[in-house]
């Protein structure tokens, strides 16, 4: 009996698995279509492809609450000069650096008045019409904002408002350096930590 059990063991491994690859293969290979068929890839475009960028250094932005009558921050990233390539116009864009959501979008006209914020020698306000999004909704309007931003140091400051006041002139000479951005300071800090890592 035991031998007979044994016998039985070896035909069910016979016959185990492996007779079944096959079948599944086969089953494999059918075609299934898809419910949607998918449009082609779309290119999305920033709304930036006719500009050239002139200017940019990072900032943290607040815009001025009307209602509570106090400042709110819009978020940290790049404020940037953009003239367009065909009629030269500037307007001033920053986006949120981790949701790249639009937080200033306006024409840099020669009638904005920079001022400084409340005394400070590293930040500057000013009041504008302005097309990004609602904070709240997240529709894009004309509204007119009063805007602060507010910079690493004065010297940073400084360079932020020799370009703006150079910009409501026409006047674009020597605005090619004045870049530092997020992103060299996100490669500034790899660059420590790889220095730090190496020790």
């Amino acid at each position: 009996d035991h031998e007979n059990f044994k016998m039985a063991d070896d035909g069910r491994d016979e016959e185990g698995p492996d007779d079944g690859n096959e079948d599944v293969e086969a089953e494999a290979q059918v075609e299934f279509k898809p419910l949607i068929e998918l449009p082609p890839e779309v290119e999305i475009k920033s709304g930036e492809e006719d500009e050239e960028v002139i200017f940019k250094m990072r900032t943290k932005m607040f815009r001025f609450n009307e209602p509570t009558k106090e400042w709110k921050e819009r978020g940290t990233g790049d404020v940037r000069f953009l003239r367009h390539k065909e009629t030269s116009k500037v307007r001033v864009l920053m986006r949120a650096e981790k949701t790249l959501r639009v937080r200033a979008n306006h024409p840099l006209a020669p009638s904005l008045e920079l001022k400084p914020h409340a005394g400070s020698d590293r930040a500057f306000t000013y009041f504008t019409p302005d097309w990004s999004e609602d904070p709240e909704t997240g529709v894009i309007e004309q509204r007119n904002e009063l805007f602060a931003f507010r910079f690493a140091g004065p010297e940073n400051a400084t360079k932020f408002k020799e370009a703006f006041e150079k910009c409501q002139k026409n006047d674009f000479t020597g605005l090619e350096v004045i870049k530092p951005d997020a992103e060299d300071a996100q490669a500034a800090e790899a660059s420590k930590k790889e220095k730090k890592d190496a020790q």
